[in-house]
């Protein structure tokens, strides 16, 4: 069974989600706060994170920041802010996906599944040397320079894909299909935000890649 901890200060909510995960299979556990849901997150590692932004003691990212310092685990987040610069500090802090409130249960099953499907996409083996870039596709690793590059499950979904077919075009379907699941096919924003995260992360100048190279309307390739 699948081990999930659920983060919000809605009691309601808190409970609802319990219950309903609890009956699709998932043994889930839960933390009204940051301080609760850090504490939870290191004695006991969930497969992944629910996780509110509205936190009363801390502001989500911080929890999600915290979390990355050590830990891999998906996160996925839950909030009722809209706005395009909450969403972009979630996904800059190391989230994996964002879920508006409100939401529906199908949804959140649907984006739980497709971060789960994301764990079984590392391939068995392969250390690229691209420059300054050393990608081991077996240990999931990345250096710049000799130093260790953390990426978020979903940015490294994304890159071991292009390494895994480096010198060859990577649709934005295929990408978003393998990635994010089926139902995010025409998602094309979303692979946006990752490759400009991934470039920021990995390109001497982001605003000239050598490596993740855009075609444009078409989809992505990566050069060593």
């Amino acid at each position: 069974m699948k081990r999930v901890l659920v983060v919000d200060d809605e009691p309601q909510l808190l409970r609802a989600l319990q219950i309903n995960l609890r009956a699709e299979g998932y043994t889930v556990a839960v933390a009204a706060n940051g301080t609760q849901a850090l504490h939870l997150a290191a004695s006991n590692p969930p497969d992944v994170l629910v996780l509110d932004l509205g936190l009363p003691d801390m502001d989500g990212a911080e929890v999600i920041r915290g979390i990355r310092g050590w830990s891999e685990m998906p996160i996925v987040v839950l909030s009722a802010r809209h706005g395009s610069t909450d969403k972009v500090e979630a996904l800059d802090a190391g989230a994996d996906d964002y879920v508006t409130k409100p939401f529906g249960l199908d949804e959140l099953l649907a984006r739980l599944r497709a971060v789960e499907r994301r764990s079984a996409h590392i391939p068995l083996g392969g250390v690229v040397d691209a420059g300054g870039l050393l990608i081991n596709l077996g240990a999931a690793t990345v250096t710049r320079d000799g130093e260790r590059v953390h990426l978020t499950p979903r940015e490294w979904g994304v890159l071991q894909m292009l390494v895994a077919n480096r010198g060859n075009l990577v649709t934005q379907r295929q990408l978003l299909q393998t990635v994010w699941g089926p139902a995010y096919s025409e998602e094309s924003q979303y692979l946006r935000v990752y490759m400009a995260q991934l470039r920021r992360k990995l390109e001497t100048d982001p605003a000239r890649p050598k490596h993740l190279i855009t075609e444009a309307g078409l989809g992505y390739r990566f050069e060593e």
